[in-house]
């Protein structure tokens, strides 16, 4: 589509593409060119206007006494900077932008607006219009976020460039070459050629009787500024009358005729030149995947009829005549080999024999021929299939062993009949060592913003299989930031270290699935660690442990994690006296962070359709369970102790004992271009019995932060209806619980370019699921859920810049669980906006 542009322009001054009765044009691949055609001018430099204020700055200040001449110096050295400043900002606003222009030319300054009539209001006219839009859009000088109609109102590189462009002096020259921006003109942007470009693309979508024009609007007070104003007429789209296969060979025909069902092209739709070639996609892959290895799309041509019928197309799918017999006839596999070569490209210098497989190595063999049979999806003897070739370079890839690989077919002989392709691999090994280091600015959803750093180093290939075993330190410092929802600061600094060892095997290591390699990822991992964290002012913990781990892929949306085998163990290393204080009075908090060792073991699901791009809208979901403590509990019940017995003991420490689900669900509904309505809803329990009657605090509920209720700190909310007292700087230790609940509501709009708007709603609170004395109101009442549920709204921008999304959101709270001093459901004493600045999309 891009590439039709290209052309168009570059073929600018003839008649615009009308209808076709031959769509052979369709069988080009087309290159790239951006969508606003901004190849067609200068790329414009940063900009700056000074003025010859400088001169002035050199007069020396008249003399008198010594000492009223040192006031007289200060007082006129003043006045002189004053008036310099004066100076130079009066120089800026009387340059000119237009002064120094090319004969006949006309500065751009944007789009005044694009008017659209009889417009489809349909996702296909939209779709269609947003391309338009696309092509006529050009951002003018100083545009604001690459707008094509708002400006920053400075334009210091056009103030420079009319001051300098005649200067001959090389201080002119130099001021000129670094500060001047080129400036865009009407000529420059070319409307003539983008309306021609816009009217071809509303045929392209089956806009046929529609029309682009366009009027440039002089500025009345200065004729060498203009804007451009656009007049698109959509008026009603051409659709399918009929659609008809014809002109294929037997066997080819006969996959297609099976597979009419799975067609693209419907009686009704829309006529679409992307759909046409999507559609020519889908009959090539149908082939390839049943032996027809010599294939192209090219080879299927369309004849659309729209006078038969007005406003109607009849449209004829059918395969060129006089194609190429290879591309005729289906292939088989003949013989295979696997080309290893080396680090730096060597060529191989011996050979093995492993079934129908030969591989050609160098050096030493450095991988078993068994891990590479594995991985092939066809072997001698069957059809040749495109989804098998992806498939197999798949596999290859996923051992983390090549640098890259691939796949060279080459006919066994060149006989007439011959139907029978040699299969070579190519791969080059990749360096067997990777180290990184990575610097970062994390952003958490309880708040902790900070600096951190990440040094790791991987091992390839670790025992001939594509295992790898990898080294990772970490460190990083985090603040706290927002405010409490009573205004009270909450700062909570902390600094954590972290060193880990990761083994990892790119298969199930399971009896019965150890030699499959399924179509899609899975792995097996072995993990040591250890972490220390400082929380200042409060306490320092050490954890370490480790855990085994499968990951694998049941379909293109299904994601299962199983954890057979955790083991942690907290210990709680020192503590502050305001960290004592607080514990002394709350035994829960006390027992929650004691030495214990945490034996768990868990599921999570996941479920995600966000790569099937067919669909307008997407669901992800997240189910995970998992249980602390059961299968040692179980083991001393057998030796004689009570399943609901405290204080059991391993290694001499207690250990924790409880079960915990979660659940969460997003949903992102598409309104309209670039326009979505995102819901969010998460709920989760942990209860914890038998040995220990409190869960680990890292386990525990809490809410309030940037990815949740946006109008409160972290742990400024909950449980339930329980509220500190106002002088209390550390409840929020204490703010946690057993249960939560938590729902979002997010409008996403755009706003100027990469810059997104976002309009939200948030609700939530975690509960007990025991009485605690020491937070009252904490536990569930089913009749208060309502009204226990917090409540804030507020607006945020979204910066986009591909590789990452900077986000600054504010919300303002507007109800509170606890009883304040005001009545009514709207109860927040003060609407005090919170802030938080993050990186991402909150969900």
């Amino acid at each position: 589509m891009e590439k039709k542009r290209y052309d168009q322009l570059q073929q600018a001054g003839g008649s615009p593409v009308g209808l076709f009765h031959r769509c052979d044009s369709l069988a080009e691949t087309p290159p790239t060119c951006c969508r606003g055609c901004d190849s067609l001018a200068g790329i414009p430099t940063a900009c700056c206007c000074i003025a010859a204020a400088s001169r002035e700055s050199r007069q020396p200040v008249a003399g008198g006494t010594t000492g009223s001449r040192k006031l007289r110096q200060s007082v006129a050295g003043a006045a002189t900077t004053y008036l310099l400043m004066f100076l130079a900002v009066a120089c800026l606003f009387s340059c000119s932008t237009t002064k120094n222009l090319p004969e006949g030319e006309v500065l751009y300054t944007g789009i005044k607006k694009i008017d659209v009539t009889h417009d489809d209001k349909t996702t296909a006219g939209e779709d269609a219009l947003a391309e338009v839009e696309g092509a006529l859009a050009y951002p003018p000088n100083n545009a604001l976020l690459g707008s094509s109609s708002i400006r920053v109102p400075f334009p210091f590189g056009l103030w420079v460039y009319n001051a300098f462009v005649n200067k001959k002096g090389k201080v002119g020259k130099w001021i000129f070459d670094k500060l001047a921006a080129k400036p865009v003109f009407i000529s420059t942007v070319n409307p003539d050629v983008r309306i021609k470009v816009a009217q071809n693309l509303l045929k392209e979508y089956g806009y046929f009787n529609g029309t682009t024009s366009f009027q440039v609007d002089t500025n009345p007070k200065n004729a060498k500024k203009a804007k451009l104003v656009y007049q698109v007429e959509m008026n009603q789209p051409y659709t399918y009358d009929s659609i008809r296969y014809v002109r294929m060979r037997h066997k080819m025909d006969t996959l297609v005729q099976n597979t009419i069902g799975d067609r693209l092209l419907r009686d009704g739709d829309n006529f679409n030149v992307t759909n046409l070639e999507a559609e020519r996609q889908r009959i090539t892959s149908l082939l390839r995947n049943n032996g027809f290895y010599y294939f192209r799309p090219e080879f299927i041509t369309y004849q659309a009829d729209t006078i038969m019928n007005p406003g109607k197309v009849a449209l004829r799918v059918m395969t060129k005549p006089g194609l190429p017999r290879a591309a005729l006839r289906p292939w088989t596999i003949g013989d295979i080999s696997v080309w290893l070569n080396g680090y730096n490209n060597e060529p191989p210098t011996d050979s093995i024999r492993y079934k129908d497989m030969t591989v050609y190595y160098e050096g030493k063999l450095r991988v078993r021929p068994s891990v590479l049979y594995n991985r092939l999806r066809f072997h001698s003897g069957d059809l040749y299939s495109q989804e098998s070739q992806q498939r197999t370079q798949t596999s290859y890839s996923r051992l983390g062993i090549f640098r890259y690989s691939e796949m060279q077919y080459t006919p066994r002989d060149t006989a007439r009949r011959q139907d029978t392709l040699d299969l070579k691999i190519n791969t080059v090994y990749d360096l067997p060592l990777d180290g990184e280091l990575e610097v970062n600015v994390t952003s958490k959803s309880n708040d902790q913003l900070g600096p951190g750093a990440i040094f790791s180093v991987t091992k390839r290939n670790v025992f001939g299989g594509g295992e790898t075993f990898g080294v990772r330190l970490r460190g990083s410092y985090e603040w706290q930031t927002g405010k409490r929802v009573d205004g009270a600061k909450s700062a909570i600094n902390s600094w954590e270290m972290g060193l880990s060892g990761t083994l990892t095997f790119p298969q199930l290591l399971f009896p019965g699935m150890m030699k499959k390699d399924g179509l899609y990822p899975s792995s097996t991992s072995f993990r040591l660690y250890v972490d220390q964290l400082n929380r200042a002012r409060f306490f320092k913990m050490l954890a370490f442990g480790g855990n085994a781990s499968y990951d694998y892929q049941s379909s293109a949306t299904s994601h299962h994690s199983i954890t057979p085998f955790k083991l942690t163990y907290n210990l709680l290393q020192s503590t502050t006296h305001e960290f004592d204080s607080i514990t002394k009075y709350n035994r829960a908090l006390k027992l929650s962070l004691e030495n214990q060792f945490v034996p768990a073991m868990g599921y999570t699901y996941t479920y995600d359709d966000a790569p099937i791009t067919s669909k307008r809208n997407h669901t992800w979901l997240q189910l995970s369970v998992s249980q602390a403590g059961n299968l040692l509990a179980a083991g001393y019940a057998i030796a004689g102790q009570k399943f609901n017995e405290e204080g059991k003991h391993l290694l001499g420490n207690k250990f924790a004992q409880f079960v915990k689900g979660t659940a969460e669900i997003r949903y992102n509904y598409k309104i309209g271009h670039n326009q979505h309505l995102v819901g969010r809803m998460m709920a989760g329990a942990i209860y914890s019995y038998g040995n220990a009657r409190i869960s680990p605090y890292n386990e525990q509920f809490y809410i309030g932060g940037a990815n949740s209720l946006r109008a409160f700190t972290i742990r400024s909310i909950g449980p339930g209806r329980y509220h500190p007292e106002e002088n209390n700087t550390y409840s929020y230790l204490d703010q946690t619980g057993d249960l939560k609940f938590e729902a979002n509501l997010e409008y996403r709009f755009p706003i100027l370019g990469d810059l997104h708007g976002a309009a939200f709603i948030d609700t939530g609170n975690i509960w007990l699921i025991r009485n605690d004395d020491q937070r009252p109101g904490g536990q569930l009442k089913w009749g208060r859920f309502l009204k226990d549920l917090a409540l804030d709204a507020g607006v945020g921008l979204r910066y986009d810049l591909t590789f990452i999304v900077i986000r600054l959101d504010m919300g303002i709270p507007l109800h509170v669980p606890y009883e304040t001093d005001k009545n009514g459901y709207f109860n927040v004493p003060k609407y005090t906006p919170g802030w938080h600045l993050a990186i991402g999309y909150p969900f």
